[in-house]
């Protein structure tokens, strides 16, 4: 028999459990390509002082695990099992389960998304608990589980990828639940706490950043297209160059965008599903760049750093970005705006400038300096200059 009183033993302290708890809804929320789908979600702000991870599976069972100054509370329900307070025949919480829940964070357990208010009780069939400062996990001490289940209170049904946290159980349990291949290396790096990257997010949903689903997404939202037809220097409705070029190592080019000052945006290479297409840009005056290795790495760029050129010629932080953020000192909000709305992984300057530095320098030498079409002596000058260390 499996209890709260085994999976005690078995969760890890609180700070590891809340990482581990953030990176599920993170990676669920990529798999499924909308969080608000998902069963496991994390809410940073869920209510004054307090963080919520929450599971829903969509079938009746739940649990909750909120993060207060006081300490941390988990609450499971299970809807099969016999402990549900619906299946009592006096329609209460079943004895012992939460009696003894310090005072301090007894209000976390009483909270009106956790009740049925109609029957006026609190879906519980499994509580364990943590007081700041405490030492280990705690739960109810003289709880009489009915002995003929195995999982009397569903604490091992609700809280097995808490307790197994490995990336093997994490990818086995996604796999079975979205019927289809979850890559291990892309659980293991957000398991890992690391940034989610394009790459990751492709590797997890093959879809959500897919060329034609990334525009479809601009087209679709207003302020979005507004902002990358101006600051981005971005504008899908600019698909007509001045000029045709032609790639030295032999790629068709698709113009994808253009911009106020005369440039313009290629996807290089066949379009093929599922395969992204590095980005080449070319301005007015006659020099060009790679500035990504895909659409969304483009328009990631596009939106975290509207200073990128700056950076091809060699500007650096501070100086990078330093003016345009004196003059839209909203920009940090403004950015985390459209990469949620596009469904692109949060970025920082030092993110998209790292991957932009990159890229960059692939230019020449992988041949993907343009040249005129039919005219001899026309090939671009490199926009990327290296700066000295």
């Amino acid at each position: 028999m499996t209890t709260v009183h085994e999976i005690a033993a078995l969760l890890p302290e609180p700070a590891e459990l809340r990482a581990h708890l953030r990176a599920l809804a993170v990676l669920e929320g990529t798999i499924c390509g909308d969080p608000r789908s998902a069963s496991y979600t994390f809410d940073p702000a869920w209510g004054p002082g307090v963080e919520a991870a929450l599971m829903e599976n969509g079938s009746g069972d739940e649990f909750s695990v909120l993060f207060s100054p006081a300490g941390v509370l988990i609450r499971g329900f299970d809807h099969e099992s016999r402990m549900s307070p619906y299946g009592t025949d006096d329609g209460q919480t079943w004895p012992g389960v939460v009696d003894e829940v310090p005072a301090v964070l007894r209000p976390l357990l009483e909270q009106p998304a956790f009740r049925d208010e109609g029957l006026g009780l609190t879906r519980v069939t499994a509580c364990l608990w943590r007081e700041t400062g405490d030492t280990a996990w705690r739960t109810g001490s003289a709880i009489d589980f009915p002995s003929d289940n195995a999982d009397p209170d569903g604490s091992d049904f609700l809280f097995g990828l808490l307790t197994d946290r490995s990336a093997e159980a994490v990818q086995d349990h996604f796999e079975e639940d979205y019927e289809r291949p979850v890559p291990l290396d892309a659980v293991r790096h957000v398991l890992a706490g690391h940034a989610l990257t394009p790459a990751v997010v492709t590797a997890l949903n093959p879809n959500i950043l897919s060329e034609s689903v990334l525009l479809h997404r601009i087209a679709a939202h207003p302020e979005v297209a507004a902002y990358l037809a101006g600051d981005g220097e971005f504008d899908i409705a600019r698909t007509d160059p001045i000029e045709p070029i032609a790639l030295p190592n032999g790629l068709p080019v698709e113009p994808v965008a253009g911009c106020n000052a005369g440039g313009t945006h290629y996807l290089c290479g066949p379009a093929v599903p599922g395969v992204p297409r590095p980005v080449l840009y070319t301005d007015s005056e006659g020099r060009a760049s790679l500035i990504a290795e895909s659409l969304a790495e483009a328009l990631t760029l596009a939106i975290v750093l509207p200073s990128w050129h700056d950076a091809l010629a060699g500007f650096r932080p501070p100086a990078l970005n330093s003016d345009y953020l004196q003059d839209h000192p909203d920009h940090p909000a403004v950015r985390d705006r459209l990469l949620a709305a596009l469904r692109l992984p949060p970025a920082t300057d030092q993110d998209v400038l790292t991957r932009l530095l990159t890229t960059a320098p692939r230019t020449t030498p992988d041949g993907f300096l343009p040249h005129l079409v039919d005219e001899e002596d026309s090939e671009f000058d490199p926009m990327f200059r290296r700066v000295a260390p």
